[in-house]
């Protein structure tokens, strides 16, 4: 129709020719490749370590370079195990992230995803099977299937990334960490019947008390940043 426009008498043949003589192509639009396995509601979790769930946030440093992060929450003790702090973190990343928060915690029964590349890539797959690992994997535009992890986001945005202005990766990894340490240790939860990530998992590995809906670990050393 624009062609018409513009060149009145204009017919598909002669469109087509000089389509074919010019090399013209369309450029077709990737479609975004998501995970197999079926969307089904998550089943809730009743133990420590049973199931951890992931996601990336994203902020900028001083100079205005753009840094992500891959946080790692244990759904049933509410606890952070791991923020990775870098400009990139491809699937490789998130791999060795799992491997250093399983030498320090043991391996979950299930990781909650969305469908982000990065978690859909065959060396996260590669991982989850070589290890018995279940990805489970939210439905596409149901965030409610991972509510933990877009809980913890929240306030990890609200009472740090809003608070502070990262004047390197470095800096942006200490003040991270910290935050996240004092929030194992010193943020209680109405959801843990006002304890601390740390206090509710101490008792839970104890026997003294069962899990809420949904899952965390058993150990309490914070794992080194790399």
């Amino acid at each position: 129709m624009l062609l018409l426009r513009e060149l009145p008498g204009i017919n598909h043949k002669r469109v087509y020719r000089i389509y074919r003589r010019e090399g013209l192509a369309v450029r077709r639009k990737q479609r975004k490749r998501l995970a197999r396995e079926p969307r089904v509601p998550m089943p809730p979790a009743s133990r420590p370590n049973e199931c951890w769930s992931m996601d990336f946030t994203h902020d900028a440093l001083e100079s205005g370079r753009a840094f992500r992060t891959l946080n790692v929450v244990d759904v049933v003790t509410r606890m952070c195990l791991a923020i990775e702090v870098d400009t990139s973190l491809p699937a490789a990343r998130v791999v060795r992230v799992l491997d250093r928060l399983a030498a320090a915690h043991g391996r979950p029964r299930a990781i909650t995803v969305d469908n982000g590349t990065e978690f859909t890539a065959r060396a996260t797959d590669a991982w989850a099977h070589a290890h018995g690992v279940e990805l489970r994997f939210s439905r596409p535009g149901t965030p409610t299937d991972n509510p933990f992890i877009e809980s913890f986001n929240d306030k990890f945005r609200d009472e740090c990334l809003n608070q502070h202005w990262f004047g390197g990766l470095a800096d942006a990894r200490f003040t991270i960490e910290n935050w996240r340490i004092d929030y194992n240790l010193n943020r209680p939860h109405s959801s843990l019947g006002n304890l601390t990530p740390c206090e509710f998992a101490a008792q839970a590995s104890a026997g003294l008390r069962s899990a809420p809906p949904p899952s965390g670990p058993l150990k309490l050393e914070e794992p080194a940043t790399p």
